[in-house]
């Protein structure tokens, strides 16, 4: 009698633990974002409404798999397509053990090699798993139904930079009467050249650089005008995020969310408005 209740309340449990994954993972009508906590470094999960998955940046680790398993069923082992801002270790190092695990609809990046020898391993990851590769500039446009994702940046002139963090890929999504940018690791020189070319009134920044006191410009923030801006930030040398940077963000009224102190942040979009959770 005691073996049959310890199956039926296995059964209770599994039963439970599947219903769960079908309506936490079922898709959903909104937008959903989750910078996650990969310590200092990028990585952010895009859901669009109805299902596509969008992964900008890895981290510099493996920690971006922990932090995937808290948000995606573990069922869930596709993700349609991730996006590498540029090839800087902070940014890639955690895509190695992404494409590792998941399969991947496409690879995007900006087409320029990364300086050091990590790089290699995650080109022979892409090449064993033949994942389809694409280069993007300023220009190309991503759509699903009635959702955008657009590149604003990098041009050739900046592709051709010394700075590898001018050729990062930025991209600007609107869904949900929302919208959000994600800004890699630009300084004032590429956020001048958005303000030029585009109207840059957006909803949710993901801040330059992890906050440096080079990005976030003054005359950037001032046609932006965030309503939200999310540092992605760990322990770290360099000072980040700066004083200079929270300081300028906070003249334009955003509202700033920060990984280092605030875990994994997640934004909800639907109808224009936002939901900010937290993890601490």
């Amino acid at each position: 009698m005691k073996y049959l209740s310890s199956i039926f309340l296995a059964f209770i449990f599994l039963n439970i633990f599947v219903w769960h994954w079908v309506i936490v993972g079922a898709p959903k009508d909104k937008l959903d974002i989750y910078f996650l906590d990969v310590g200092q470094g990028d990585s952010s999960l895009i859901l669009l409404p109805y299902g596509p998955k969008v992964l900008i940046d890895g981290g510099p680790g493996k920690n971006v798999l922990a932090q995937l398993d808290k948000v995606l069923p573990p069922q869930d082992r596709y993700i349609d397509l991730v996006i590498l801002s540029h090839p800087q270790l902070d940014h890639f190092s955690g895509l190695i053990s992404v494409l590792d695990r998941y399969d991947i609809g496409a690879f995007i990046y900006n087409g320029r090699d990364g300086e050091i020898s990590a790089w290699q391993d995650l080109t022979n990851v892409l090449k064993e798993k033949k994942i389809p590769t694409l280069f993007l500039e300023k220009g190309d446009n991503i759509t699903y139904k009635n959702r955008d994702l657009k590149i604003l940046s990098p041009n050739k002139n900046l592709l051709s930079s010394k700075e590898l963090n001018d050729t990062t890929v930025v991209a600007l999504v609107e869904s949900e009467g929302v919208t959000a940018l994600f800004t890699g690791d630009i300084g004032f020189n590429v956020e001048n050249e958005l303000v030029e070319s585009y109207d840059m009134n957006i909803d949710l920044l993901k801040v330059a650089h992890h906050g440096s006191k080079y990005s976030s410009g003054a005359k950037f923030l001032s046609e932006a005008t965030p309503l939200v801006s999310v540092i992605q930030v760990g322990d770290n040398k360099y000072g980040h995020p700066t004083k200079e940077a929270i300081e300028r963000l906070i003249q334009v009224g955003s509202n700033i969310y920060r990984n280092d102190s605030d875990g994994t942040v997640h934004i909800e979009g639907q109808n224009g408005r936002l939901n900010i959770f937290k993890e601490r």
